[in-house]
């Protein structure tokens, strides 16, 4: 059996919208209840708990999870259940083999001696004599017994083999553990790996252990010991603390993004729930795209030093590769110096919040960067101007008019000057501080968030009715999704679970035919919706987003009718400039808006 591919599939799958296939559920409280279709009732005993993962009928005793629900609803054995259920969710199954056979067992193994040593770690920092200068070091760092416990903060001992006893205690076989980077393989026999070290377990999305980092406490090099490549983990594609912070950054649309372990803690200690680590110098594309499976916005919170300014510039490039675009990504600078984890215990959770609040558009920081290189290397004025119109030309068409007065502004010149510089100037060069502007609000992506929404509305159709008159259909530009919306809204009285929608498409086969493929194939991207309310969050943001993009139209309407007018010498109605002015500050400021963080 493949046990991960089956925590994978019930991490995934919504019980809740499984079973509203079946049954018709109302909701009383935080349940979902309805008549059992396992026996024959008219009062409803049948309740689904969509945040505990189970279901129950209190009239004939049937209980169980998505797989107990399917294996009875469709009688099939698990075997068909999970094949079914994992296509459903996106979760691919490997084929069996006994080499895939032995490399899942191997995997587990590998799970199972991790959760060891983490409670073994874990159980010596919180009650060892042993782990009394593990336990001094967290109250330095400020961190409370409860964020201890959260995280399974641990202590690995001085002694030389404290961990292989442990292991051998629990029957783990000691090649597994070198497997797993916990041990060490010595010419006397072997011996722990970490030692003399606060211990911070990795987990995986669902929820294994996948690896550890010890951090050094007696000054011993390197600071940080961390787990190498191993059956279950590799450096560079996972994100610490992301299994914990997709829930918030799913209420909040953004996730913050830090270097350390200890900045990404500090950080949920003081109530930024949205906080991962990349546990590197700067992003990689595999981090960059997980990332964009749990938000469409991250702040960027390096350390302020130059090491950090370079990896951030880095991490926008990547970031931007993977989809983020226009002002999905923003840069959060603290004091020089200065770290998210020093920040917050110094100078509060408030000042952190102002921080996330100004943090800068991804292009102005770019845009600095290359600014303060113009200046410091002494080039002329002339070639200062028809650079810095380059940097201006290398952001996206619609914002030139407001980066060339900023970068005007920035190095002391007038906008007239850039614009002329512009007509005797080369054409632009790929902009190289920052991330290809080129890619900003592609096309290509624009789609996307009507993907996104019809893909919600088709879990949970109800709600078309409560929100056709808050999307109108001529916000789509994607012809069909455009279709299949109208229709949709069209029939939004008869809709009211998904298996209602292929009904009322039968007379339109290419709206039925895109909503089958909406619902085979995005289903994935849903496991962060676990009820109606957190789709309602999530769709209250589309309709914003939606706003946003038609305010982004109107705007680049009037930039390049402003920029025609100006190069035809002629007056520029008021009204007009005025409105450009009103859309760039609001959408500057819905941008600083989107800050993810718990209230209170």
């Amino acid at each position: 059996m493949d046990d991960r591919a089956k925590r994978e599939v019930l991490a995934r799958t919504d019980i809740g919208a499984l079973v509203g296939d079946y049954v018709a559920l109302r909701k009383r409280g935080n349940d979902l209840i309805g008549l059992c279709p396992f026996h024959a009732e008219r009062t409803p005993s049948f309740h689904v708990h969509p945040d505990r993962g189970f279901f129950k009928c209190f009239g004939c005793g049937v209980g169980g999870d998505v797989f107990t629900f399917y294996e009875r609803v469709e009688n099939v054995t698990f075997i068909d259940a999970l094949q079914a259920l994992a296509k459903r969710a996106g979760v691919e199954l490997q084929p069996w083999s006994p080499a895939a056979s032995r490399a899942r067992s191997e995997r587990e193994s590998i799970y199972a001696a991790n959760a060891i040593a983490a409670a073994f770690f874990h159980r010596l920092l919180v009650l060892s004599p042993e782990g009394a200068e593990a336990r001094t070091y967290c109250e330095g760092r400020g961190l409370d017994g409860e964020t201890i416990r959260s995280f399974m903060l641990g202590y690995a001992p001085a002694s030389w083999d404290a961990l292989v006893t442990e292991l051998q205690r629990e029957g783990v076989e000691a090649e597994i553990a070198v497997r797993a980077g916990l041990i060490r393989r010595g010419q006397r026999g072997f011996y722990d790996f970490y030692r003399e070290r606060l211990m911070i377990p990795t987990h995986g999305i669902t929820g294994e252990v996948i690896a550890f980092g010890g951090r050094s406490l007696g000054g011993a090099e390197p600071k940080y010991l961390n787990t190498s490549t191993t059956p279950v983990y590799t450096k560079g594609r996972g994100l610490f603390a992301l299994d914990r912070a997709r829930r918030a950054a799913a209420k909040a649309g953004a996730l913050i993004v830090v270097e350390g372990y200890l900045d990404c803690i500090a950080l949920h200690q003081a109530g930024f729930e949205n906080a991962v680590a990349s546990l590197g110098t700067s992003l990689t594309a595999e981090q960059a795209a997980e990332l964009q499976k749990y938000a469409g916005q991250v702040f960027v919170c390096f350390d302020a030093d130059a090491a950090g300014s370079a990896a951030t510039a880095k991490s926008i490039e990547t970031l931007v590769a993977a989809g983020f675009s226009g002002y999905g990504v923003r840069i959060v600078a603290l004091a020089p110096g200065t770290d998210p984890d020093a920040f917050v215990r110094e100078v509060g959770r408030d000042a952190f919040q102002h921080a996330l609040e100004g943090a800068l558009p991804w292009i102005q920081f770019s845009l600095d960067r290359r600014i303060e290189r113009l200046q410091s290397d002494g080039t002329g004025p002339a070639a200062v101007a028809r650079e810095a119109e380059r940097l201006v030309r290398s952001t996206p068409r619609e914002e030139w008019d407001r980066w060339r007065q900023y970068v005007a502004d920035r190095l002391r010149l007038s906008a007239d000057d850039l614009r002329a510089a512009a007509r005797s100037s080369q054409a632009p060069e790929p902009f190289r501080a920052g991330a290809p502007f080129t890619r900003y609000a592609a096309p290509a992506e624009l789609p996307t968030i009507e993907r996104d929404l019809l893909t919600v509305l088709l879990e949970e159709p109800a709600l078309v009715a409560e929100y056709r008159d808050r999307i109108p259909v001529e916000r789509f530009q994607g012809e069909r999704y455009r279709e299949l919306y109208a229709a949709l809204v069209r029939n939004a009285g008869n809709l009211e679970r998904s298996s209602d929608v292929l009904a009322v498409l039968n007379e339109q086969p290419a709206a039925k035919e895109t909503a089958i493929g909406l619902q085979a194939g995005e289903r994935a991207a849903l496991a962060q919706f676990r009820d109606s309310a957190e789709r309602r969050l999530h769709l209250d943001r589309i309709v914003e987003m939606l706003a946003e993009r038609a305010d982004r139209v109107r705007m680049k309407f009037l930039s390049d009718r402003i920029g025609a007018l100006q190069g035809a010498g002629q007056a520029i109605p008021q009204n007009e400039r005025d409105e450009y002015a009103y859309l760039v500050e609001k959408l500057d400021r819905t941008a600083r808006r989107r800050i993810g963080t718990k209230s209170g």
